[in-house]
């Protein structure tokens, strides 16, 4: 496929104008001129340069990568049409929808996500891959977008890194065991022998001695409470309650934790917001 650099430049500007600092989690600030978003606030977003976006919008440039295209498509909240249109103005095929490869999440969960910065949230994948936390999510778990390879997934670390399980109560270890082999088990039948899930349980089979127990088990629908008692190296523990919300199309969960008001764990959590605030 060709670039089509004057749709893309086009097409970039319209859904530019269309945002609001608002609709992506952004103070609108003083002083603003600009009817939508300000080209340094998409670059921002998108995690590229304001000059290599400008060049975009001026139908400038190399043809940008898929990769970079799937960072713009996420940064401007595009739903899963607008994003596939966005690959093919930039030359590239779209992505398959939907399963267990599908990295671009919903704009609507997108926009709940931006409205919880004093809470506690993350959107991740069916195999436990965080996509985006909010700024209290990593403030209570670190940051889980980093990791790669296998380890993306909460499941594989769980059974592979000791510090993993450092972040949860000693006493309910044995039952998160069983639910991640339950629900990896579960998503290798929906997905396939092919699929990436039964590539991380053929992993752990090698790797885990613990989890080819339960494996051998063939134990299903062991689900996890909405009870979560998360241990903080500097608050310690905090016992929070999980509600989901889940995208049925892109297999995304929305997880947010809160606290019951005046317990002791909602005060730590107000500490843990002091403590990880950055310093202007």
């Amino acid at each position: 496929m060709e670039i089509d650099r004057t749709g893309l430049a086009d097409f970039l500007r319209h859904r530019r104008a269309a945002l609001q600092p608002e609709d992506v989690g952004l103070p609108r600030g003083q002083r603003r001129r600009t009817g939508g978003l300000r080209r340094e606030e998409v670059a921002v977003l998108c995690h590229m340069s304001t000059d290599y976006y400008a060049r975009l919008e001026r139908a400038r440039g190399p043809q940008p990568s898929e990769q970079m295209i799937a960072s713009i498509a996420q940064g401007l909240h595009l739903n899963i049409q607008e994003r596939d249109h966005l690959f093919r103005l930039a030359g590239h095929a779209p992505p398959a929808r939907g399963g267990e490869t599908e990295q671009h999440i919903a704009p609507g969960l997108l926009r709940i996500l931006d409205r919880l910065d004093d809470t506690p949230a993350e959107i991740v994948t069916e195999l436990g891959e965080t996509l985006r936390q909010t700024s209290m999510g990593v403030a209570l778990t670190g940051d889980l977008t980093g990791y790669r390879g296998p380890a993306r997934s909460l499941g594989y670390r769980w059974f592979t890194d000791p510090v993993t399980r450092a972040r949860y109560a000693a006493d309910d270890h044995r039952y998160l065991s069983r639910v991640y082999a339950s629900g990896l088990r579960e998503v290798v039948a929906r997905r396939g022998p092919r699929s990436r899930a039964a590539r991380l349980a053929e992993l752990l089979l090698n790797e885990s001695e613990e989890f080819r127990a339960l494996w051998d088990l063939h134990e299903v629908g062991v689900l996890p409470t909405s009870g979560k008692r998360f241990v903080h190296p500097e608050v310690g523990l905090l016992d929070l309650e999980c509600q989901t919300l889940l995208d049925p199309y892109q297999s995304h969960l929305l997880l947010v934790y809160t606290a019951v008001p005046g317990s002791e764990t909602h005060e730590k959590l107000q500490l843990l917001s002091v403590i990880s605030a950055p310093l202007h």
